[in-house]
């Protein structure tokens, strides 16, 4: 399954639905009041466009997420390494890692997803 573009916006608002789900719209309009300052019109327009693209359900006034967090992130991370790095995941990475001082700990949490990796190929 391919995974609609999210953005921003919507995947704040995914991220309040995800952290409640199944939840009713009234809940879910209430905390995005709180949350994000929205009002009952732009809680339901988003509702409705996540909705028509297939990233929620909502039905019978509960809305429940289709695409997780996980399936989100995964598919904007590919979608900026495409768009900004021409698809070269160790140019993302080269950038990213050069633009900000790694910790001990940062370092052998990446050397312990590469080291898996390996064991894959």
């Amino acid at each position: 399954m391919s995974v609609p573009r999210i953005n921003h916006s919507e995947f704040k608002f995914c991220e309040i639905l995800w952290e409640n789900e199944p939840i009713s719209s009234p809940e879910l309009i209430k905390l995005c009041r709180e949350k994000l300052e929205w009002n009952k019109s732009t809680t339901y327009t988003i509702i409705r466009r996540l909705a028509e693209r297939g990233v929620i359900n909502f039905e019978n006034k509960t809305v429940t997420s289709v695409v997780s967090r996980e399936e989100a992130q995964e598919a904007e991370s590919t979608s900026v390494i495409d768009r900004s790095f021409a698809g070269s995941l160790p140019g993302f990475v080269a950038t990213f890692v050069g633009s900000r001082k790694l910790s001990e700990k940062e370092i052998d949490e990446i050397q312990k997803i590469l080291d898996e990796c390996r064991k894959k190929i």
